[in-house]
């Protein structure tokens, strides 16, 4: 099979044929069709994570076809659409596990990361995390639910109740969940690097009730903000937006050092958190959503082999919405 491989952190990936993998007790060989490429993936190849399993084949956005199934899999059938997210594997028995809170497991697995992901034609996930797709979504329009989509959705469930909400950053996370912030009711306030007119208006195109930079303040204070950008001074910023007793919620992997900021406007009960990972859980609720709502990606296609290209131009700020690599 072609797999673009990263061979070293911040080296260019490079196209390599590698042995079709097999799958082994409890997996699914998985014919890629569509991979969405996530911030992470840079942070992975740029080295802010560490230790990634090298040479390794990126992408944890993954859609495509059960190809072969391993041995005591059940549930799912050969030829049937099935996706892959970040989360690859739990230890199921830490305290965590047993709290249903998975997402926080020591000793998890991450597709893209630990373990080839789907940048490839072919990979290997194991089953018990993997997800059906809605069927009116197509393959590369459900690649960016696989991550974006999904830590979008937890972070939303984090920031809580309020009716106003800010997101700082305005990638392919931001258009997915002011979807479903939409849906909800609530109005959504979005922050954009200084001076980018065309992600403001994307926003506000999506039903941003208001669109600005992210060293602006909104018109009205926020009940709650997600920063979905790597950029620690905007914990600051969305600090001072929101409400006393308000939330702010990281949404990112991994971010910037914070600077520091005064107490006081952190004070008033306001909240500092971050969101990490997925469960299970957070995946069939939220692909049942995308499905209701229904959310509506903005993808530009690039194929397998221009992989180094489109995350030029992600890195850049060029993407409208998600890229997404379709096998050649």
């Amino acid at each position: 099979m072609k797999a673009m491989i990263l061979k070293e952190v911040g080296a260019p990936l490079t196209t390599t044929d590698l042995p079709t993998p097999e799958p082994g007790p409890g997996q699914v060989l998985i014919k890629v069709t569509a991979c969405g490429i996530c911030r992470t993936d840079l942070h992975v190849i740029d080295g802010d994570l560490f230790s990634p399993k090298l040479p390794l084949v990126l992408g944890h956005e993954i859609v495509g076809r059960v190809a072969r199934l391993g041995d005591g899999v059940t549930g799912v059938t050969e030829g049937q659409r099935i996706g892959a997210p970040w989360l690859g594997g739990t230890c199921g028995h830490c305290n965590h596990c047993r709290a249903e809170r998975e997402n926080l497991c020591d000793n998890a697995v991450f597709n893209g990361y630990q373990k080839d992901g789907g940048f490839a034609e072919y990979t290997i996930a194991d089953n018990r995390f993997c997800f059906l797709i809605p069927d009116q979504i197509s393959d590369a329009n459900a690649a960016p639910l696989l991550c974006a989509g999904l830590i979008g959705y937890r972070s939303f469930r984090l920031a809580g109740e309020g009716s106003r909400i800010g997101l700082y950053g305005f990638g392919a996370a931001a258009h997915i969940l002011i979807q479903l912030a939409g849906f909800y009711g609530r109005e959504v306030y979005a922050f954009t690097r200084p001076g980018d007119n065309s992600k403001q208006a994307f926003a506000k195109s999506l039903g941003a009730i208001w669109a600005g930079g992210s060293d602006q303040q909104p018109p009205q204070e926020l009940d709650s903000a997600i920063i979905l950008a790597p950029v620690g001074a905007l914990v600051p910023a969305a600090l001072k937006a929101v409400r006393k007793g308000g939330v702010v919620v990281c949404g990112g992997i991994h971010m910037e050092d914070i600077p520091s900021f005064p107490y006081s406007i952190l004070w008033g009960e306001r909240t500092l958190r971050s969101a990490a990972n997925l469960t299970r859980q957070d995946g069939i609720e939220f692909m049942n959503l995308a499905a209701k709502i229904p959310i509506k990606t903005h993808i530009e296609k690039f194929p397998l082999s221009d992989a180094n290209a489109a995350i030029s131009q992600l890195r850049a700020g060029q993407v409208r919405g998600a890229a997404v690599l379709i096998p050649d």
